[in-house]
């Protein structure tokens, strides 16, 4: 009887311990940084300031009609910690996935702040979380439209002005 428990402690041990080697081993050990595939639409440093230049025509137009007098002009950057941004999404997934639906994006919508009877509202750009509607119908593979807005999620804003708000790229 102790030969037995001894040799049924002994498989058991034998099982746990190729468990855990197995599970070890097939980890990823190596070196070489891994193969990150660029998104599409990267644009150039040039092309970011020539945008940024095209872009001062309108603001001058904002600026001398509505922010005439101001110390600071309107905002022309908005800027997220890369933190921010990570937790964001992360909770836009599991919003999205409670209200069922799956999120596929993220839309940037210009706005502005409320004006106070201190100052104006500086423009902002916040995030709304896109998407589409979970559906069972029909096979395995179904078109989806995407791109909508999730009307039933949050948003992200709250963002740092640029400083001075007014600066232009690179700041």
């Amino acid at each position: 009887m102790k030969k037995l428990v001894l040799l049924v402690l002994g498989i058991l041990l034998g099982a746990l311990a190729m468990y855990f080697f197995n599970n070890n081993n097939h980890q990823d050990m190596s070196t070489k940084p891994p193969n990150i595939k660029p998104p599409k639409g990267l644009i150039s440093p040039e092309q970011i300031k020539t945008l940024d230049q095209a872009y001062n025509e309108r603001y001058n137009i904002i600026n001398d009609s509505l922010f005439k007098g101001s110390k600071t002009g309107d905002n022309r950057s908005s800027w997220y910690s890369l933190e921010d941004i990570e937790n964001y999404i992360a909770h836009a997934k599991k919003q999205a996935n409670d209200n069922g639906n799956t999120l596929d994006g993220l839309r940037l919508y210009l706005g502005a702040n409320p004006d106070t009877n201190k100052e104006k509202g500086l423009t902002t750009l916040f995030f709304v979380p896109t998407g589409y509607k979970n559906t069972s119908e029909g096979g395995l593979f179904s078109l989806q439209d995407g791109g909508n807005d999730l009307g039933d999620s949050d948003g992200l804003d709250m963002a740092k002005s640029g400083m001075p708000p007014g600066a232009n790229y690179p700041q």
